[in-house]
């Protein structure tokens, strides 16, 4: 029997068996190839969003899409800022239109459900007789408001740091979020945690935080301590934010709010050294006056300090207060006690808020390097006359009989009960982040 052949041809020019087993494999693999190439090829030009999406897909910042020309702020040209996946229609102010009532869709959330909201927010759970408050939703004029999507934020905060910088009314905001991003996160997924001014929310599964940072005048002040804060006698010590600052640093976005701090009636003190001097060199400041000079105070920190390529920075304006039923029309000498319905008259501005502030806040957040987002929330609120805590909240004192004949007496009408009117400022702030 004669012996195979070795090499690459066999006596006599015939080709072995080895070659011949050779050549057939390497052209079944050259067929393949083509195949595959023609199939992925076809692949890359099919549309991207008509493939189904992978079963589990972990979602970082997206890039950002081409903005069309007459949209909100940008950075570079025509590019949408950080966290942006659309726009906004051109011309669209969602912070002008009208409450509807939405029993279907609002509220986001039970108060029971959220273990969160703090005994001075749940109305409810002390004894408020009625819900309508819950069921009002925000309707601009002319344009949608988009709809909160949970796990889109959550997928957007993937490894990010939100945090809200301010004083009680930045803090309902705060704790507004996370009751309507918690549910979306597994139990075992989330923790809160407080630590002096600083509270910490995180979704562990994202690697996610969502913090809020107790400063109410945003600079240094002797209403700084998280806990014990209820002072008459408020001073700001200038322009002094490193106390604070030092803690915004590394967010990747920042939501400031200050205003009802500074509503004394009085001008301003300003301290002009430190609050451990001895001797303390106090001046007066009219208000307006003292409050830009802490908001561009604020502004030349967020010029040196936040990247605008992958950060974005909020400023939410001034929560209006219903003090006296009079300014709506009511002459019985109430306040916001009671109250089960917004205020109608599409033109109303209380007295208790301040144009003057409010044009500051225009003045210099628009002379930013950074671009500041404003979020408006207050001429929506100004109707909300319905939607404060009332006296359904822990009370910080116990009562006297005197305020318990007479509840209109000790009725918060500062404080917005959650569920409520804070969760459609965050519809808002949702709206400038992703469709600005």
């Amino acid at each position: 029997m004669m012996k195979p052949q070795h090499g690459m041809a066999g006596h006599g020019g015939r080709r072995t068996p080895f070659l011949t087993s050779y050549a057939l494999t390497l052209a079944f693999i050259t067929f393949v190839s083509v195949l595959y190439f023609k199939d992925f090829s076809s692949t890359l030009h099919q549309p991207f969003l008509s493939r189904p999406p992978p079963h589990r897909r972990q979602i970082g910042r997206p890039r950002a899409p081409a903005r069309h020309h007459g949209g909100g702020s940008s950075n570079s040209g025509d590019a949408l800022p950080p966290f942006a996946v659309g726009a906004a229609p051109a011309g669209c102010d969602v912070g002008q239109g009208e409450w509807v009532y939405d029993e279907a869709a609002r509220p986001w959330y039970a108060e029971e459900e959220c273990p969160y909201i703090q005994p001075q927010l749940t109305c409810q759970a002390h004894g408020r007789p009625d819900t309508a408050y819950q069921h009002w939703r925000w309707q601009p004029r002319g344009c949608p408001l988009p709809s909160f999507n949970a796990t889109l934020m959550l997928e957007m905060l993937r490894g990010k740091r939100m945090l809200f910088v301010g004083d009680s009314l930045n803090r309902g905001q705060y704790v507004s979020l996370i009751c309507l991003l918690h549910r979306s996160i597994p139990e075992s997924s989330k923790s809160m945690e407080t630590f002096d001014s600083l509270t910490v929310f995180r979704a562990k599964n994202y690697n996610a935080t969502i913090e809020f940072y107790w400063a109410p005048f945003l600079a240094e002040s002797n209403s700084d301590d998280a806990v014990v804060h209820r002072i008459a006698d408020r001073i700001v010590r200038g322009t002094a934010i490193a106390k604070h600052a030092r803690f915004w640093k590394g967010a990747d976005i920042l939501v400031f709010n200050s205003y009802l701090w500074w509503m004394t009636g009085q001008k301003m003190k300003i301290l002009k050294g430190s609050f451990e001097d001895q001797s303390k060199d106090i001046v007066e400041m009219e208000t307006e006056d003292a409050y830009g000079m802490v908001l561009n105070a604020v502004v030349k920190w967020v010029e040196n300090n936040m990247n605008p390529r992958s950060s974005r920075v909020f400023f939410v304006t001034m929560s209006p207060t219903h003090t006296r039923s009079k300014d709506w029309g009511d002459y019985s000498d109430g306040n916001c006690y009671n109250q089960t319905a917004p205020i109608r008259d599409s033109s109303y501005w209380g007295p208790g808020t301040s144009k003057g502030l409010m044009r500051v806040i225009g003045e210099v957040f628009s002379t930013s390097k950074i671009p500041v987002g404003i979020v408006n929330i207050t001429q929506l609120s100004e109707y909300r006359k319905d939607a404060h805590t009332q006296i359904y909240k822990k009370q910080w004192n116990p009562l006297t009989p005197e305020q318990i004949a007479n509840p209109r007496s000790y009725a918060d009408c500062t404080h917005w009960c959650l569920p409520g009117l804070q969760d459609t400022w965050n519809e808002l702030l949702y709206s400038k982040l992703f469709f600005p």
